[in-house]
């Protein structure tokens, strides 16, 4: 606000005040919005950090780890980092995804998002449930639309009940591929998602000035 004034008086003097004023408003409320997304950012992480921490660590992701595959995925989709953090989390929350398929579980619910047009933490709980416990998840599924023949569920409950957890997992995940895979990435290519990831690409500098004010 003072240098703002300081600007104004400047502005008089050489009949530019209206101008320079408009500059000020927009460089203040250019600083405010930074600085907003640099809260959001820290809140995505520190919830990340805390889920991590509350299931002990059970999907053998560090946060490092699942930070950057969120990067890596906003630069190729629609999704910010953020959504992709926050999808993340609720993913931790389902203790039975291990870190072999978290990866895949992760890409998973970002197609699913892109083709059902739903937000990643309702393709997160959906996904979460199917993955935790297949033989009962398989119902979840069913409501967003995804139908597995009765060969599938039948050896998706044979698996699971003889201890092969991760191998059901992966017959759910491999019919989500066939159904969804690259939804989320054939999106990104257009000129639509390519103005989206330019807008993330703007907000993550955002971030960066207003991690710094």
């Amino acid at each position: 606000d003072s240098m703002g004034k300081q600007f104004k008086d400047l502005g008089r003097e050489l009949g530019l005040a209206f101008g320079l004023g408009v500059v000020v408003n927009q460089l203040k409320s250019f600083a405010i919005a930074s600085v907003a997304a640099a809260r959001e950012s820290a809140a995505a992480e520190a919830q990340l950090e805390a889920v991590l921490r509350s299931t002990g660590g059970a999907a053998g992701m560090t946060k490092d780890q699942l930070t950057a595959m969120a990067t890596e995925l906003q630069k190729v989709t629609m999704f910010s980092d953020e959504a992709v953090i926050g999808g993340q989390s609720l993913l931790l929350t389902f203790t039975n995804i291990g870190s072999t398929v978290f990866p895949q579980a992760t890409q998973t619910i970002i197609d699913m998002s892109q083709a059902l047009g739903q937000d990643l933490k309702a393709s997160a709980i959906q996904l979460g449930k199917a993955l935790n416990d297949p033989i009962r998840g398989v119902t979840a599924l069913r409501r967003v639309g995804v139908q597995l023949t009765e060969a599938q569920e039948a050896m998706i409950k044979k698996l699971q009940e003889s201890g092969d957890l991760m191998g059901a997992q992966k017959i759910i995940l491999s019919e989500l591929e066939t159904e969804f895979g690259g939804a989320a990435k054939a999106a990104g290519s257009t000129f639509a998602g390519q103005l989206a990831i330019l807008g993330t690409a703007m907000g993550n500098i955002q971030e960066e000035i207003g991690g710094a004010l």
